[in-house]
């Protein structure tokens, strides 16, 4: 596999509350991880949670002694829960902060997911882009609910109000996936800063172009959520299987 990692700040935030983690060499019993988080709360406590819960899943991951890759991704995420939820009671300064979360690694022909929040896993084949994770959100709860237009989706004024968050409460719920992929895939993580910036038409149109490295392509979804306005952190994960 080939990859490429970025997190940008955008042209409006101040700060970049967004972290990522991503190799293909063994953490623990998996034998690659990529992680992206896009933390919540004030002050600092949105970029503290991101990067603690990213840091406590790889922690927990490197000393798992679980073989089964969503045993161990359920594990670490659990784990990171609790410190971060914690970590938030005992500093006032971090009341009610938490992060998105999608994890991927990759064994035999299948990709393992696992999900919080509406940080998005995407997968790119046969010239069509799917989206493999559910938004944990207000709003798309309402398109699954068949009271919103997908169209309405991307300009709800509460389409940033997250349903589900890792540290946010005492238990976490986490989504799982098993995904078969094939040689020529793409999979991309994100987080919102590129899919309410960027359109899926978009991102297809990018991600199909044979010529473009992981790296081209990752910068360029990047460069155009910026042109659209940048008005969020954004970090793109690009896989090529």
């Amino acid at each position: 596999m080939r990859f490429y990692s970025i997190t940008e700040t955008g042209r409006v935030r101040s700060k970049n509350q967004d972290f990522v983690f991503a190799t293909d060499q063994k953490t623990g019993p998996l034998s690659n991880l990529f992680l992206v988080a896009d933390g919540m709360g004030g002050h600092n406590a949105g970029e503290f949670a991101s990067a603690y819960a990213v840091q406590s899943v790889v922690e927990a991951i490197r000393n798992s002694t679980i073989q089964e890759p969503i045993a161990v991704l359920e594990q670490a995420i659990t784990s990171a829960n609790y410190k971060v939820y914690h970590e938030a009671l005992a500093d006032p300064d971090k009341k009610g902060m938490g992060t998105t979360l999608v994890a991927a690694t990759y064994l035999d022909g299948h990709l393992y997911i696992a999900n919080v929040g509406d940080s998005r896993l995407y997968v790119a084949t046969d010239q069509e882009l799917r989206q493999i994770t559910r938004d944990h959100s207000l709003v798309q709860e309402l398109v699954r609910e068949g009271n919103l237009q997908e169209s309405e989706a991307m300009i709800h004024p509460r389409k940033n109000m997250i349903t589900r968050a890792v540290g946010a409460e005492e238990a976490v719920r986490t989504d799982f996936f098993d995904v078969e992929v094939r040689p020529g895939d793409q999979i991309l993580l994100c987080t919102d800063g590129l899919t309410n910036m960027v359109s899926k038409e978009t991102m297809t149109d990018i991600l199909f172009v044979a010529s473009d490295t992981p790296e081209i392509k990752a910068k360029k979804l990047v460069n155009t959520a910026e042109e659209n306005g940048g008005r969020d952190n954004i970090t793109v994960v690009l896989i090529e299987m």
